[in-house]
Order: C-alpha cells, then structure tokens, then sequence
C-alpha cells in the first residue's frame, strides 16, 4: 500500500493550508438521506472546525436535528491525498461570532482584503457559526505514489 496515514502535524497543515481547500460537509437528512455541500472552513485554535450556514438551510435544520456532522478535505492534484473529519457540532448564533467568522473565512478564502467584505456580508442575522468537535479523524497522503 503505497500512501500512508498523516500525522497529526501534516493533518493540521493540510487543514490550515496554504492553499485554502474547501471541505465538503456531510449530513444526514430527517428521512435518512445524505447531504453533501461544499462549505468554507477554518481550524480553530482548540482544534474545532468552524464554518458559517444559514439557519433555514438544509444544512442547518441537519445541523440542528442531528448535532453531528462529517466534513471530508481533498488535494485533487497528484498524488492526492484527503482528511476525513467526524463528530458533534455546536451551533452558534452569537451576531459577533457569526460576524467575526465570516470576516475570518471570507480573509482565508478570498484575500485579507476582502474579509471585512465578507464579515459584513455572511455576518447577518439567519446565519449560524458551526463547530465540528473531532471524534474521528482519517487521512492518507500520496494515494498514487
């Protein structure tokens, strides 16, 4: 078996980047069906991911019903590699969170010039900021070496 398992070090990396990768969040519908979307995310400094979502979402009724969530964050170019995150959420809807988090992600994916933009923007009322606690982490790097 070619690719390997990162360490913890190299996941934090990966996460945190350079460059910002996107993370496609997993929930689970009130009928049992999944649902996939691609979410803007950030580490925080206790180790949680953090991302922003409207309360009336389908990811935020998911969010809110179940209080767990999967996110899965990939390196498409070769060699490939991806983590995989699981666990409980928290859901906040502090307007100064909510703000401070979209500026914060807004920054990471857009350019520090423009996260301000962003704050103001995905910082309204409606929107939720979401922490994922880690229970369970997989990665692999190198997939086709």
């Amino acid at each position: 078996m070619p690719y390997h398992r990162m360490a913890p070090d190299e996941i934090d990396r990966f996460l945190k980047g350079p460059p910002a990768r996107p993370a496609v969040l997993a929930t689970v519908r009130a009928d049992g069906r999944p649902h996939l979307a691609p979410v803007w995310f950030g580490v925080d400094d206790d180790g949680s991911i953090v991302w922003n979502t409207g309360e009336s979402t389908v990811k935020g009724h998911n969010l809110r019903r179940a209080g767990r969530a999967a996110i899965c964050v990939d390196d498409d170019r070769p060699p490939y590699a991806f983590v995989t995150v699981e666990g409980p959420v928290t859901i906040d809807d502090n307007l100064d969170e909510v703000r401070a988090w979209a500026a914060r992600l807004g920054g990471r994916y857009m350019g520090a010039d423009r996260a301000e933009e962003y704050g103001a923007r995905n910082g309204v009322p409606g929107e939720l900021v979401v922490r994922l606690h880690p229970e369970k982490v997989i990665s692999a790097v190198d997939l086709a070496e």
